[in-house]
């Protein structure tokens, strides 16, 4: 008998397919252009996976809108998610008196989220919401709102357009259910 190497197949069960998510995006664009027609928007790119999502998000959005990016990072003893988060990258633009919309790849936790939120009303935006393609109720430890949401998952690990596992698969263009080998 002989040995092969590992495919990224054997390790992948595919959730979500390319078509599905292009559909799910096309129609997330429709509903919040329409939500926030004639409104200053500014979108905030939550960095790196949100970067996928954001940009096929943008191109099926019929309004006018400014693009921003921020990143936070997290910082624990431990290897779960309860440690500290802080901004790693800012927004370049100010958002006082502006409709901000953050655009995550997804919500689980809510520890990062909810810690954003409350950053960001200190800087007195006019509304602010949060759209995800992925939504892990599952994982919730803090409840932060989600105006507009792609697919509800339960707790398992995901990868593609946009997530990653030690910084690979995020050019998937579907997402799936990975497995450590």
């Amino acid at each position: 008998m002989s040995y092969r190497k590992p495919h990224i197949e054997d390790q992948l069960k595919i959730l979500l397919t390319q078509e599905e998510i292009e559909e799910k995006v096309a129609e997330l664009g429709k509903i919040i252009s329409h939500d926030y027609a004639g409104k200053e928007l500014i979108i905030v790119g939550v960095l790196r996976g949100s970067v996928y999502f954001l940009v096929d998000l943008s191109r099926k959005m019929h309004i006018p809108f400014t693009v921003d990016f921020i990143s936070i990072s997290h910082y624990s003893e431990q290897t779960d998610s309860a440690g500290v988060v802080r901004i790693t990258k800012d927004l370049d633009l100010s958002i006082t008196g502006r409709h901000i919309l953050i655009v995550e790849d997804i919500v689980d936790t809510g520890l990062s989220l909810g810690y954003l939120l409350r950053n960001l009303k200190t800087r007195n935006p006019a509304d602010l919401k949060v759209c995800t393609l992925l939504n892990v109720e599952a994982r919730r430890i803090v409840e932060v709102p989600v105006d507009y949401k792609g697919f509800d998952l339960p707790n398992i690990f995901v990868v593609g357009y946009g997530l990653d596992y030690n910084e690979k698969y995020r050019n998937l263009q579907f997402i799936a259910e990975y497995s450590q080998p």
